[in-house]
């Protein structure tokens, strides 16, 4: 039976992740996501209103095109995780394949809202759920399984297709992290089971190998660690506190909510429309749980209304705000421009628990509000942070437990991918031979699984 893997976003870049699997005449498409640094260099970007056919040309969403011309029959739409670089285009790409659209509760949650966001009523329908650890039957070939794993956002997973050519393992995107509050650790018994068996290919990022700087990603307990030393003096001061991060996070919020009230009696704001998407839906599935007295706000008026009450009586408040990469329209930023009610003033501590997305629109973002908060004179603790992708050892863990006839590395551009080939050779694999480098629209068949 031959097996094709269909690179059609994800592959040049760190964004719109987009991978179909053809084995014999079905279809699997992981993923379907947005390229988020292309939506800030097209300033008039507006997802909701725009065809997909222009959201392609601006290199916003997967060119999926491609897909008119293999033969086959799309029978599962699969999503690993609620990240918009892997579920940003649903609302676009989704409606054009009459499949189902399996992924984690979490993951659903956030996709459904955005379906209801554009009226893809249709698309709604189609919602599937499947937990980590579990297995569905796809087709008569392929039986989908769901591998937990930790990332940077809850009810992740690793997917696998059980086909008559052996496992296709889906790893987009993980950590090995023993140590967060809301997930458990991965299911490694499960990943060292798999490579005992037959794993004829493993499609796997590729976004930190090349970093010899940290070859093993912290686990997120650190981060903790670093909150707490830092937050604990300043609770006790009556001083403005501003901590702004992934609105994703659901863990490193967590982890916020708890220290603030382990260590004082203030009041938590958590704020900004994507704060309030996020952290809503955990907090109605039970994986937030926040104090009595925490609030989540995403409406502009009650935002600002919020940041009135605050800024009158800094000492009671701890605001989580959107804006870590220095978005002119988030909220961070625009705290930084005096275009909110809350002034900066010298007492005021800015914790920035997220790293500059490398992009030079990030960068310069970030620094001019860096700037204008200190020249308010705030005092800025910067990179308060630890990964959510896996590291190079974490990456070589993985190869050693999956064994893995084929590697296709994948999420990065072609440096990135690079250096997981250079990782796979290390462990014995060939360039050409079980190593594949694909390109966006470029595919790898293996005639009658080989």
């Amino acid at each position: 039976m031959d097996v094709e893997i269909i690179s059609i976003g994800g592959y040049e870049e760190v964004g719109k992740n987009m991978t179909a699997v053809k084995v014999g005449k079905d279809i699997v498409i992981f993923d379907m996501g947005i390229h988020l640094d292309r939506v800030h260099i097209h300033e008039d970007t507006n997802l909701a209103r725009m065809h997909s056919l222009e959201l392609i040309n601006r290199g916003v969403i997967p060119d999926d095109t491609i897909m008119r011309n293999v033969d086959g029959n799309v029978r599962a739409i699969v999503f690993t995780h609620g990240h918009l670089d892997h579920i940003g285009a649903v609302t676009k790409l989704a409606e054009k394949y009459n499949a189902p659209i399996i992924s984690t509760p979490y993951t659903l949650g956030l996709i459904e809202r955005m379906l209801k966001s554009e009226k893809k009523f249709n698309v709604l329908k189609r919602l599937q759920v499947l937990k980590g650890g579990e297995k569905c039957q796809i087709s008569s070939n392929i039986i989908l399984e769901f591998i937990h794993v930790t990332h940077s956002i809850p009810h992740s997973v690793i997917a696998v297709l059980h086909t008559p050519v052996g496992a296709i393992v889906y790893a987009l995107d993980f950590k090995f992290d023993n140590h967060q509050i809301i997930s458990p650790p991965p299911q490694y018994s499960r990943l060292r089971k798999l490579g005992k068996e037959n794993v004829f290919a493993l499609i796997v990022e590729s976004t930190r190998v090349g970093e010899v700087c940290e070859v093993k990603t912290h686990s997120e307990r650190i981060a903790r660690f670093v909150l707490e030393d830092i937050m604990k003096n300043l609770l006790d001061e009556k001083v403005g506190i501003i901590i702004t991060t992934f609105s994703s996070h659901i863990e490193r919020i967590q982890a916020i909510a708890d220290i603030v009230e382990e260590n004082s009696n203030r009041h938590m704001l958590i704020l900004g429309r994507s704060m309030e998407r996020y952290c809503s839906i955990a907090e109605n599935m039970e994986l937030l749980k926040l104090p009595e007295n925490a609030s989540i706000y995403g409406n502009p008026k009650a935002v600002s209304q919020a940041l009135a009450r605050a800024t009158a009586n800094k000492e009671d408040y701890v605001l989580i705000t959107t804006g870590h990469q220095g978005e002119p329209d988030a909220l961070l930023p625009r705290i930084a421009n005096s275009k909110t009610p809350y002034k900066i003033q010298k007492t005021d501590n800015i914790i920035i628990s997220a790293p500059v997305i490398p992009h030079p629109v990030n960068t310069a973002n970030r620094y001019l509000m860096e700037k204008r908060l200190q020249a308010r004179g705030a005092r800025i603790f910067t990179d308060v942070h630890v990964s959510g992708h896996a590291g190079r050892e974490d990456h070589r863990d993985l190869i050693r437990m999956l064994n893995p006839m084929h590697i296709i590395p994948a999420h990065g551009d072609l440096q990135m991918l690079s250096a997981y080939a250079e990782l796979a050779e290390e462990e014995g694999y060939n360039l050409g031979e079980d190593i594949h480098l694909l390109r966006n629209g470029q595919a790898q068949v293996f005639e009658g699984g080989q």
